[in-house]
């Protein structure tokens, strides 16, 4: 038996069956790499957008403790997402406020006001580094305990009230001996004003129960376009109503 020599295929052509090994692709990262890219930017403008959106609720916070004279800033809230679009355009569409334990001064004393709360709708800058706004409308809600308010009027001590309807309050009189109730009534007396004055003295001397015979309590520091529209007597205290329109906010 005899072997002849394998001749080689021309050049070009191989033997059946031959695949030619295949080159490896590389993968392409480039879409990963730019989804990263853009999770990382929309991540540090979400971060930027809550930082810008803190510092602007802090200034507010000022603009709107100077401009009602409260002793401590309240908790602000500014709606809407995302917030530099509004903080480029000066204009903000909802600011919420609230506050609890406050006080602010009015003519007769110190009114400490045990809750707060008001809805700021299109709220203005002149500019980004301005110290005051101009707001389109705003509804707010305080509360003062009975307490707090014989406090500010300066009722005397012996003094309890407590509520008895919409617009009436029974005092208890334990002074100079005399044991019994009152009547008086609480209205608004003027755009920042109330007032309580005794419908039913129950035949107890005026002079016995002082200023709660007739007294007013103001609230002066309401900025202009601010003023009290409704007051109530509830259970926990007296609830007093307040709109603004076109109200100038400082600090």
């Amino acid at each position: 038996m005899s072997f002849e020599p394998t001749q080689p295929l021309p050049t070009g052509r191989q033997s059946p069956g031959y695949s030619p090994p295949r080159a490896r692709r590389r993968r392409r990262r480039w879409p990963i790499i730019t989804g990263a890219v853009v999770v990382l930017v929309l991540v540090l403008l979400a971060v930027a957008d809550r930082v810008a959106n803190a510092v602007a609720e802090n200034q507010m916070a000022s603009q709107f403790q100077t401009s009602v004279g409260l002793s401590g800033k309240p908790n602000v809230s500014i709606g809407g997402f995302p917030f530099l679009t509004q903080l480029l355009s000066k204009d903000f569409n909802t600011v919420n406020i609230s506050a609890s334990n406050e006080s602010v001064n009015e003519s007769s004393g110190v009114l400490q006001i045990a809750s707060l709360t008001a809805t700021l709708h299109g709220m203005h800058f002149q500019s980004l580094s301005a110290k005051s706004a101009t707001v389109d409308s705003l509804d707010a809600n305080a509360l003062v305990t009975l307490s707090a308010l014989g406090t500010a009027g300066g009722i005397p001590q012996g003094i309890t009230l407590s509520a008895a309807g919409p617009n009436e309050v029974t005092a208890s009189i334990d002074i100079a001996g005399f044991s019994q109730s009152v009547t008086a009534k609480v209205t608004q007396s003027g755009p920042n004003q109330i007032n309580v004055h005794v419908i039913d003295a129950g035949g107890i001397p005026t002079d016995i129960l002082g200023n709660l015979a007739n007294f007013n309590i103001s609230i002066p520091k309401l900025p202009t376009g601010m003023s009290i529209q409704n007051v109530s007597v509830t259970q926990q205290g007296v609830q007093i109503s307040i709109t603004g329109h076109n109200v100038t906010l400082s600090q």
